[in-house]
């Protein structure tokens, strides 16, 4: 791991992505119900997901324990040391999945990860593409692992 920081100092990370099909906005402690009821309805679809199929997540958590790792997840974006986003429908608001753009562990990258509702799995490859072409577009960047896509080099 490198000591230098994850995104440079004048970076200001993405609030958000737009399109027809989804939103994305930074995950916070306001979305917990949703993305509680969200990933708990797909526990498997999400582990067959590619960068979750060996992960210990998602597991069994109550609502409190889900709002404790929202708030991580909130801190780690105002510290710029990783970026949460939550993946909401459109039409009405409700969460469809989650975004993880993180360091990678083992040399100067970013290590990105997302899931989607099993009732949502069509929204799989529209979201890695759309995040793909956001990351090389809007991020920093030289270099993104995406799990289970192509890495990506700026």
């Amino acid at each position: 791991m490198t000591d230098a920081p994850f995104v440079p100092e004048g970076f200001e990370p993405p609030r958000g992505l737009s399109t027809p099909r989804f939103v994305l906005e930074p995950l916070a402690p306001r979305h917990n119900e949703r993305d509680h009821a969200a990933w708990t309805s797909s526990l498997e679809h999400i582990h067959a997901t590619p960068g979750f199929t060996e992960s210990e997540w998602p597991h069994e958590m109550t609502l409190e324990q889900n709002r404790a790792d929202l708030e991580r997840h909130e801190r780690d974006f105002a510290g710029r040391t990783g970026f949460t986003y939550t993946v909401l429908d459109p039409g009405d608001g409700d969460v469809v999945g989650c975004l993880y753009v993180y360091p990678l562990r083992d040399g100067p990258a970013a290590h990105v990860t997302s899931w989607v509702r099993a009732d949502r799995a069509e929204l799989d490859g529209p979201l890695a593409e759309a995040v793909a072409a956001w990351l090389e577009d809007a991020w920093p960047f030289d270099r993104v692992v995406y799990a289970g896509r192509p890495t990506l080099s700026t």
